[in-house]
């Protein structure tokens, strides 16, 4: 799964992240740098002594609740897209449905979810209702690709998939 890779590729790129304060609702999060072609002349790899203090691990991102900024849950994460540069530039998140019947991932640019701290943890926010996420194009996860592509179906209002 693309969890996998995030992962790895965070374990192997700690060392290029920049220290920065938490996230919140003001801040952008660090930038991940990952390099995915292997050459001859690649830099031999210095394991870290240390782990920066102010790191989070992707693991912590996955199936997160998303919330509106007024407090209401509107989604899930199920993935972050990290450019071959090592950009993070897209979160998919899971909104409608229930119990699986008419969900659907979208993706939102990296930047839109931000955090702000509740009962001592970091909250994902983002400024959008969950209507609105319902109507954007949705995106279904190819597991030969190893992709995300465009859902063929109609956007929705929500409610049970035909």
């Amino acid at each position: 799964m693309a969890l996998d890779s995030i992962l790895f590729a965070i374990a192997a790129s700690t060392a290029n992240v920049q220290a920065a304060p938490p996230p919140t609702i003001d801040a952008p999060l660090p930038i991940v740098r990952v390099h995915h072609e292997a050459s001859d002349d690649m830099t031999p790899a210095q394991p870290l002594a240390n782990l920066p203090s102010d790191t989070w691990p992707v693991t912590d991102w996955y199936k997160q609740n998303v919330y509106d900024r007024s407090d209401n849950k509107v989604g899930e994460i199920m993935d972050v897209l990290v450019d071959h540069g090592g950009k993070n530039v897209a979160i998919m998140i899971s909104v409608g449905g229930f119990l699986g019947i008419g969900e659907k991932t979208v993706a939102v640019p990296f930047d839109a979810v931000h955090f702000k701290k509740k009962d001592n943890s970091w909250q994902p926010i983002i400024n959008a209702s969950k209507d609105a996420l319902q109507k954007a194009q949705g995106y279904k996860y190819d597991r030969n690709a190893k992709t995300w592509a465009a859902d063929k179906a109609p956007a929705t209002t929500g409610g049970p998939a035909r």
